[in-house]
């Protein structure tokens, strides 16, 4: 069971790789080829948005091959949207966010992993309090307020903290029943988008709040 459970996470974390990999050519390449400039970033927004949607909602009914195209097609969207932080930030700041995204989701998937505890129960709280983050952050577009964003960095990205531990443990709970599925693909891209979605999310907030201790400095 343990070599069922190691080879499933294996495959899921091959899946999210290659899934931030395509993110991070296209931004660059967006970025550098003068793309950047082109696109209709609304309709991307709302292709994102499209694919996010039928990804959750027909997920059971869709065959394992159109599942992974949604997946690889929201990584690729997201990279032409993420071009626009080459505008915002510069590199070291980047990078050295990406670093600090990439050892804090470690951390959080190897307690996710790990424990024995039920965690599963603060998933509601946890998606509850992002819904009305973003509600938050939608009108704080309208009001502008600063303290109000630094609150929300901080707030969102302790939710993402949260759900990724959550989300490695659901991962391992499925790998327990994973010979029992019939389309085994389905959930390694199904574990990937998950924490795909976490990771990118982690990254945007420690992006943010590095960037104002950087302008302060």
């Amino acid at each position: 069971m343990e070599n069922t459970s190691n080879n499933l996470m294996f495959k899921v974390f091959t899946r999210m790789f290659l899934g931030l990999l395509a993110t991070a050519i296209i931004a660059i390449y967006t970025f550098y080829s003068g793309m950047l400039l082109k696109i209709p970033y609304l309709a991307i927004c709302i292709a994102e948005i499209v694919v996010v949607l039928l990804f959750s909602f027909l997920f059971k009914k869709l065959p394992a091959i159109v599942v992974t195209i949604l997946y690889f097609v929201y990584a690729i969207l997201t990279g032409i949207t993420f071009s626009t932080l080459f505008l915002q930030f510069n590199i070291s700041t980047m990078g050295i966010a990406f670093l600090a995204t990439a050892l804090l989701f470690g951390a959080l998937a190897i307690y996710g992993y790990v424990t024995k505890k039920d965690i599963s129960k603060f998933g509601t709280l946890f998606t509850v309090t992002l819904i009305i983050g973003v509600i938050v952050s939608i009108i704080n577009l309208i009001i502008g307020n600063t303290i109000i964003d630094i609150i929300l960095d901080w707030v969102i990205l302790f939710v993402f903290c949260g759900l990724t531990a959550i989300d490695m443990n659901k991962i391992k709970n499925i790998a327990l029943y994973s010979n029992d599925v019939k389309e085994p693909e389905k959930i390694y891209v199904y574990g990937a988008m998950e924490l795909y979605l976490d990771f990118i999310n982690m990254f945007l907030r420690i992006l943010s709040i590095i960037s104002r201790f950087s302008r302060r400095d």
